[in-house]
């Protein structure tokens, strides 16, 4: 296994970011935004040599941040309304 100094689901302007943009974009837009930032993930990832196994792991955890990213978001929402 890999050791990540900064593991990107810990990254909460990353994870921000893409949850806000996720919130914007429908559709086939949203999903062309998440796989390429899942490529680009990947690819860092795979620069600073880590193996396919962690970058299937991390990108897992980086997404499970953004769905609850995503669900805090809405539930702020629905308690403003």
């Amino acid at each position: 296994m890999t050791v990540i100094q900064f593991p990107v689901h810990r990254r909460t302007a990353e994870v921000e970011r893409c949850a806000e943009a996720l919130q914007r974009l429908h559709g086939e837009e949203a999903n062309r935004f998440w796989r390429s930032e899942m490529a680009a993930f990947a690819a860092a990832l795979e620069r600073q040599g880590m193996a396919d196994e962690d970058i299937s792991l991390q990108a897992s955890r980086f997404m499970h941040a953004v769905q609850t990213e995503l669900q805090l978001a809405f539930a702020m929402n629905e308690a403003r309304s």
